[in-house]
C-alpha cells in the first residue's frame, strides 16, 4: 500500500464529516465513509484493493479500536444499562427465532440449501455500524440503551454462529476463541480493579502525564493487540476483542487522558479508514451476471428489517427496531468465507452484500428520523 493510496483513502473519508456537517440532515458520519469506499472500491472505480495486506491490517486495527472506543463508552456501571441487558437479550432472541423461519423460507423459495446461513444473516446486527451512528447523532435514553444491548448481543451471537452455519469445520475453534477472549477479559478486569483500588493506576497515570510517556495508550494498545491475536488465531472477529476490552475499561473507569488519546487516533485516522475499507470490500458487480440473485439480495435485506421489527414486542420504538437491523460485518465475513470454501452459489456472495447494504441505508434513514422526532427520556448518555 503506497502513500498515494493512503492519501486517497483519507481524502475520500472526509465525505463522512462533510455530509454530516449539516445538522438538519442527521446523516451519520459512517454513512459517508462507507459510500466513499464503495465508490473507489470493488463496486466502483477500483482505485483501491481491499484485500491488499497492509490495507487490511490497518482496517482491522481500525475495527478493533472502533469497537474498543464503543465498548468503553457503554456505561456498564450504570444500573439502567444493566437493566437494559435483559430486554436486549429478549429482543435478540425474538428476532433470532423469526430470522430462522424467514431464512428457511428464503432457502426454500430460491432452491438454495442455505437456510441456516440466511437465518444468521437476517438476525445479525452490526455493532460497528449502529454504535458509531448512535454516538455521532448523540442519541440518548433508556430505549437507546436497550438498543445497544440488543445489537451487541445479536452481533456477538451471530459472529459465533456464522462458522457453524457456513463452515461447521471451524465452529468449535471459533467458540473456543470467544471463550478464551471472555476469560482473558475477566482476568484483566479483576487485575485492573485491584490496581485501581490500590490507586496504582492513578499514580502511574500521573507519572505518565508528567513525563509524557502516554503509558495508558501504550498499555491499551498492547492489550487490544493481544486479544486481537487470540481472535486471529481462532478465527473470531476482532470486534469481540475490541468490544470486550472496551467494556473492561469502561467498567473500571476510563481515564480522561486515555479517552482523549483514543479519540485522536481512532476518529482521526483508523476508524474512517476502516469504514472506507469496508465499503471498498463490497463487490456488487457479480449481480450483473446473475440477475436472479438481485431478488435474493432484496429479499434478504427486507427480511432482516421485518425480523428486527419483532423487537417492538420488548418495548423498543419502531424506528430503533429498524436501526437494529443494520448489518455489514457478518455478511462480509459470510461472503468471504463462502468464496474461500466454494460453498456459495454463483452471485450469492453479491446478493448477501446487497441485502446488507439495504439495511445500512434504512438504518441511516431511520436513525435520522428518530433524531428529529425524539426527546431524551433520561440523562443517560454513552458519548
Amino acid at each position: 500500500m503506497s502513500f498515494s493510496t493512503l492519501a486517497l483513502v483519507v481524502l475520500v473519508g472526509l465525505l463522512g464529516p462533510i455530509l454530516a456537517l449539516r445538522a438538519s440532515w442527521n446523516i451519520p458520519v459512517v454513512a459517508g465513509e462507507l459510500l466513499a469506499g464503495i465508490v473507489i472500491g470493488a463496486s466502483g472505480l477500483r482505485l483501491v484493493e481491499a484485500s491488499e495486506s497492509t490495507f487490511s491490517l490497518l482496517a482491522n486495527i481500525g475495527f478493533g479500536l472502533t469497537m474498543f472506543v464503543v465498548g468503553s463508552h457503554v456505561p456498564v456501571r450504570d444500573a439502567q444499562v444493566r437493566a437494559a441487558v435483559g430486554r436486549g437479550a429478549v429482543g435478540a432472541i425474538v428476532v433470532g427465532l423469526l430470522s430462522g423461519v424467514l431464512g428457511s423460507a428464503l432457502a426454500t423459495v430460491f432452491g438454495i440449501g442455505h437456510g441456516a446461513l440466511y437465518g444468521v444473516l437476517i438476525a445479525s446486527s452490526s455493532a460497528a455500524l449502529v454504535l458509531p451512528i448512535i454516538d455521532s447523532l448523540h442519541l440518548t435514553g433508556r430505549s437507546v440503551l436497550r438498543l445497544i444491548a440488543q445489537v451487541a448481543i445479536a452481533d456477538i451471537a451471530c459472529i459465533v454462529a456464522l462458522p457453524l452455519a457456513i463452515d461447521p469445520a471451524h465452529a468449535g475453534q471459533a467458540a473456543l476463541g470467544t471463550l478464551g477472549i471472555a476469560l482473558a477479559s475477566g482476568v484483566l478486569y479483576v487485575l485492573l480493579r485491584a490496581l485501581n483500588r490500590h490507586r496504582t493506576l492513578l499514580r502511574v497515570g500521573a507519572r505518565s502525564e508528567q513525563r509524557r510517556f502516554a503509558l495508558e495508550l501504550r498499555v491499551s494498545l498492547l492489550l487490544l493487540f493481544s486479544l486481537a491475536a487470540i481472535s486471529q488465531l481462532t478465527h473470531v472477529s476482532i470486534m469481540v476483542a475490541g468490544f470486550a476490552l472496551g467494556l473492561v475499561v469502561g467498567a473500571i473507569g476510563e481515564p480522561r487522558r486515555l479517552a482523549r488519546q483514543l479519540f485522536g487516533i481512532t476518529e482521526g485516522f483508523f476508524s474512517p479508514l476502516f469504514f472506507v475499507w469496508l465499503g471498498a470490500s463490497v463487490n456488487l458487480r457479480g449481480l450483473g451476471a446473475h440477475p436472479w440473485m438481485v431478488a435474493l439480495g432484496l429479499c434478504l435485506g427486507v427480511a432482516a428489517i421485518l425480523a428486527h421489527l419483532a423487537a417492538r414486542a420488548t418495548g423498543l420504538p419502531w424506528l430503533l427496531t429498524v436501526v437494529s437491523a443494520a448489518q455489514l460485518g457478518v455478511p462480509i465475513a459470510a461472503a468471504t468465507l463462502g468464496i474461500r470454501s466454494g460453498l456459495l452459489a454463483p452471485g450469492e456472495d453479491a446478493a448477501i452484500l446487497l441485502g446488507a447494504l439495504i439495511t445500512v441505508v434504512t438504518t441511516s434513514v431511520a436513525a435520522g428520523i428518530y433524531t428529529r422526532r425524539s426527546r431524551p427520556d433520561s440523562k443517560v448518555s454513552f458519548t
